[in-house]
Parts: structure tokens; C-alpha cells; sequence
């Protein structure tokens, strides 16, 4: 794979990532479909994209599909796509992304913490810029996030974190991912019937829920999963730091928000920290 096709398949992917964000914020600030209702379109054109796409690129049966993934990554996949939905109700897209990634992060490095993993100084000192960069943007104020909706992404960034953990060293990324994907299918039906008195759903909410979960999630994760193996470990993580940045520009330009000199400090503190932390993690 050449050099130029792996860096446009490496921004299309970081693309995507950031537009599930800014779709989702669109969706429920500026159409009437609910939360539980986006989350299930999303999820269900998820399941469907990286079903067609598996199975055209390796032939397979669908039972061949049905019998990759296990329901307890598919769980976690969808606490993370609920949370992530519910939150974008009250949050701004920038936030809610800085939010999401700095939480998915500080849980792979706290399993590896846990895990007995030592850290350098460079390190420790990444983490605590990170970690304070968190709370400087949470810490109530004029422009502090909404408390709820930060929560919410908080607990989505867990659920992340721990999906990602658990599908290390699983091999076939893709179609690994595709049957957790249809695993969350019934999940997401069962949400829908909990919010059932509460939903609403029109034209333009479930055309932004289909494009996040087809295009920007399924085919996301299906181009990232390509190019992966052609990046370096070092890369391949630093190169997600792009993803809440892509997010605060696409809200700004699209959407309208404003970016406050808060979250710009704690973009900085956050992912330069995060960035500390991985670099030094790969060095010798």
C-alpha cells in the first residue's frame, strides 16, 4: 500500500470518527428524532454495512458472520453507543468528542496501569496533564458542559475503552466487529421499546442515524481496520488525537458552537498529555 493511499485512508477513517459526533449532535439538536430512536438506526445500519461489506469481501454466510463477535464486547459496544447518543442531546460536538476520547484513553491506560504496566516520568507527567485537563473542564462554570450529558459521554468513553480492550489480539477486526454489531441489534430494540412513549422520529433525523451508522461507523471502521496494519503502533494511536479536533472544527463550521477558552485549554492539556503518554510508551 503506497504511502499516499495509506494517509487518505488514515483522514477518511479519522473522518468518520469526528462525524459520528457532529451527525449525532445535528440529529437531535436540530431535527425531532430521539435518542433511543438514533441509537437504534445507527446501530441496525451498522450491523447491516459491515455485514454487506464482510460478506462481499470474503464470501461468507451470514452464519459465518453471526458466529464472530460475543455478546459481552456487544454490551459494551452498546453502552457506549446509548451513552454517546443520550449525551449529545445537551453536549456540544467538540466537547462530547474531547470528552469521549480522553476517557476511552485514560481506560486503556489505567487497565495497563492495573495490569502492573511501569510508567516513566514523561509518562506520569502526560497523564496528570490529561487528567487535569479533565477536570479543568468539568469544573462548574459559565462555560463548564452540561453535568448529565458529561456523565453520560463519560460512561461512554468507559464502555469504549473497555470494547477496544477486549477486542485486542481478537484477530479479523472487521468481522469481529460486524457480529457484535448484529449483537446489539436486540439491545437497541429493547431501548427503543423503554423510550416507546417518548419517541419521534422524522425524514431528516433517520437519514443523519443511517448515514452514522453505515457510513461513518460501519465503513469508518471498516477503512480503519484496512490501513491499520500499515501504521506503526506509534502512528496508528497518535494518530486518533486528530479525531476531537476534526470534531471542534466540523462544530464551529457546521454547527454553529463556539470555542471557548476553556475547552481549548483543556483540548491542550488532555491531548498533549495523552500524546506524552503513548510516545513514550513506544520507545525502546
Amino acid at each position: 500500500m503506497s504511502t499516499l493511499r495509506i494517509f487518505g485512508l488514515t483522514l477518511l477513517a479519522m473522518l468518520a470518527f469526528a462525524g459520528n459526533s457532529l451527525l449525532c449532535r445535528l440529529a437531535l439538536k436540530h431535527t425531532s428524532i430521539d435518542a433511543a430512536s438514533f441509537t437504534t438506526i445507527r446501530l441496525v445500519s451498522g450491523a447491516m454495512m459491515l455485514w454487506l461489506i464482510v460478506s462481499i469481501r470474503r464470501s461468507e454466510s451470514a452464519r459465518a458472520y453471526v458466529g464472530k463477535g460475543n455478546w459481552s464486547s456487544a454490551c459494551a459496544l452498546f453502552a457506549y453507543a446509548a451513552g454517546f447518543s443520550f449525551a449529545y442531546i445537551s453536549l456540544p460536538a467538540a466537547t462530547g468528542a474531547l470528552l469521549l476520547f480522553g476517557v476511552v484513553q485514560a481506560t486503556m491506560i489505567g487497565y495497563g496501569i492495573w495490569q502492573g504496566e511501569r510508567f516513566r516520568r514523561p509518562q506520569l507527567l502526560g497523564l496528570f496533564l490529561a487528567l487535569a485537563g479533565m477536570v479543568g473542564l468539568l469544573l462548574p462554570g459559565l462555560s463548564a458542559p452540561p453535568l448529565w450529558g458529561s456523565v453520560l459521554m463519560l460512561g461512554s468513553g468507559v464502555a469504549w475503552g473497555v470494547y477496544s480492550l477486549r477486542g485486542k489480539g481478537a484477530g479479523d477486526p472487521s468481522g469481529v466487529t460486524a457480529g457484535n454489531f448484529l449483537r446489539t441489534v436486540p439491545m437497541a430494540m429493547v431501548l427503543s421499546l423503554i423510550f416507546m412513549y417518548s419517541s419521534n422520529i422524522d425524514s431528516a433525523g433517520v437519514l443523519y442515524a443511517i448515514v452514522s451508522g453505515a457510513i461513518t461507523s460501519g465503513m469508518g471502521y471498516a477503512i480503519w481496520y484496512a490501513v491499520l496494519p500499515a501504521l506503526k503502533a506509534t502512528h496508528a494511536a497518535t494518530v486518533q488525537l486528530s479525531v476531537p479536533v476534526l470534531a471542534a472544527i466540523g462544530g464551529v463550521t457546521f454547527l454553529g458552537e463556539a470555542l471557548t477558552l476553556r475547552l481549548l485549554l483543556a483540548s491542550a492539556a488532555i491531548l498533549g498529555g495523552i500524546a506524552l503518554v503513548i510516545l513514550e510508551k513506544q520507545k525502546p
